[in-house]
């Protein structure tokens, strides 16, 4: 058992560089590994308990992917108070401000109305917004909202307190997912914010629905989305090229950070705000499975990460998260 739980980390740690396009099913381990993280995790501490040489099996292993592993989890994060010149940034999938009482409450609108009072990021990014009378974002002078031609009701929306000089939508064809962009004039200089919502898997986050699948029409349909996301993968990194400022991506990637789109996404010169900041496990979706980390921001490698928070909440089937960054 502890062979094939240590072969199967091994082998994902190639995911980063395997197309989905040309492997799809190899994809789907991606999202199993914290799990495989785990359970060696599990056996390395069993073999040192009865000081048995087999500790070396997993302990190599989970070495070989440290980086995976603190993308699951950080010891320790950074932390610090207001500083001169710096920004802060927000994501949320606020799945659509609970329409559908998924949540057994009346006030998640009012809720996260005050949650983003509190935080008070300079720029905010919300992914199935729904427009809702009973929320206030008041606070925003600059908005910009793309409704999907798929998806008339929910759409990306990127909130600023700095204006805009440009903005537009990648437009996504045959799906309710997008990726929009603004370009925001800050103090200093002016970035370009990408709010971007991937491919969506349509699975449950309960293990008790999941059961209930099919596990092969399950696997099919994980696998298609995987090949989804990374034609929209291409087509944001593309777009991203031609922009004349830095890039900063907020928003969910429907993948995790063991992913091939992850990677090539931060590939183009940015940097993982939790890994840089983040404290925990840092999960960012309501999983049984185990605590997944689906939502990111990434800034350019020359910002000054000070800090990130993960907010405990739930007011949605994801959490939000923030940041605090330096140009």
């Amino acid at each position: 058992m502890n062979s094939i739980a240590a072969f199967a980390l091994l082998l994902s740690y190639l995911l980063p560089y395997v197309s989905p396009k040309m492997f799809p099913l190899l994809s789907v381990l991606s999202l199993a590994v914290p799990i495989l993280i785990v359970i060696n995790t599990l056996f390395l501490l069993y073999w040192a308990l009865i000081l048995s040489k087999r500790v070396l099996l997993s302990l190599i292993v989970l070495i070989l992917g440290i980086s995976h592993v603190s993308s699951l989890y950080k010891l320790s994060g950074k932390s610090v108070g207001e500083v001169e010149e710096s920004i802060s940034l927000m994501s949320y999938n606020v799945h659509s401000f609970n329409r559908f009482d998924w949540i057994d409450s009346e006030t998640i609108p009012q809720d996260i109305s005050k949650l983003v009072k509190q935080q008070n990021p300079d720029i905010l990014c919300t992914q199935e917004f729904y427009n809702n009378p009973d929320i206030d974002f008041s606070q925003y002078r600059y908005k910009y909202d793309y409704f999907n031609h798929n998806s008339r009701e929910l759409a990306l929306v990127i909130f600023s307190k700095y204006p805009f000089i440009n903005k537009g939508s990648l437009s996504f064809k045959k799906t309710a997912n997008n990726v929009i962009f603004a370009d925001v004039v800050l103090p200093r200089d002016t970035v370009r914010v990408y709010n971007i919502h991937l491919q969506s898997h349509r699975i449950s986050s309960k293990t008790d629905e999941l059961a209930k699948e099919d596990s092969q029409k399950l696997l099919k349909r994980i696998g298609v989305s995987f090949k989804k996301q990374q034609s929209q993968a291409e087509e944001l990194i593309t777009h991203m090229k031609s922009s004349p400022y830095k890039n900063i991506v907020m928003g969910d990637f429907n993948n995790t950070a063991y992913s091939y789109v992850y990677d090539k996404i931060k590939s183009e010169n940015l940097q993982d705000t939790f890994k840089e900041a983040g404290k925990g496990f840092g999960k960012t979706f309501k999983f049984e499975l185990f605590p997944a980390r689906i939502d990111f921001i990434l800034v350019p490698e020359e910002f000054e990460v000070l800090s990130f928070h993960n907010h405990d909440l739930e007011l949605s089937d994801h959490y939000p998260i923030s940041t605090q960054i330096r140009l």
